[in-house]
């Protein structure tokens, strides 16, 4: 299964940091995409297969990074990459209750509105420009 296949959200290139620790050691990646639901975190030390974990997204703008919740939904091994597949995980996002789950999606549509314009924004989001997040 190629990765788009594996998405449930449009998701936008943004690079930020990610932050986060496997068992006494902690680790700083980068992620490339992010949507509502999800994101890559592009890494060579992938997690294993449904490992959940606290990571913390940093983002412009934010005085504290953006923690989430996630679980791993895939990965990709070094060994595996190339070409345009790079190693890394794909995590979905797990949230305790609707509010905690409004509230990372509005900090995701402000994000993808700043870096990538209303107008893109409201077209991987499917959205009208009107109702973007504020």
């Amino acid at each position: 299964m190629s990765s788009p296949d594996r998405r449930s959200a449009n998701r936008s290139a943004i690079e930020l940091s990610v932050e986060y620790k496997r068992l006494n050691t902690f680790f700083a990646d980068y992620t490339r995409n992010i949507s509502k639901g999800g994101t890559f975190i592009r890494t060579d030390r992938p997690l294993g297969l449904g490992t959940e974990f606290i990571f913390a997204l940093r983002i412009r703008g934010l005085d504290e990074p953006l923690r989430i919740r996630g679980r791993v939904k895939w990965v990709v091994l070094p060994e595996e990459a190339g070409g345009d597949r790079q190693p890394g995980m794909g995590i979905e996002f797990q949230w305790n209750n609707d509010t905690e789950r409004l509230d990372t999606e509005r900090v995701v549509e402000r994000l993808m509105t700043s870096e990538l314009g209303e107008v893109l924004a409201a077209r991987l989001l499917g959205k009208k420009v009107d109702d973007l997040a504020r």
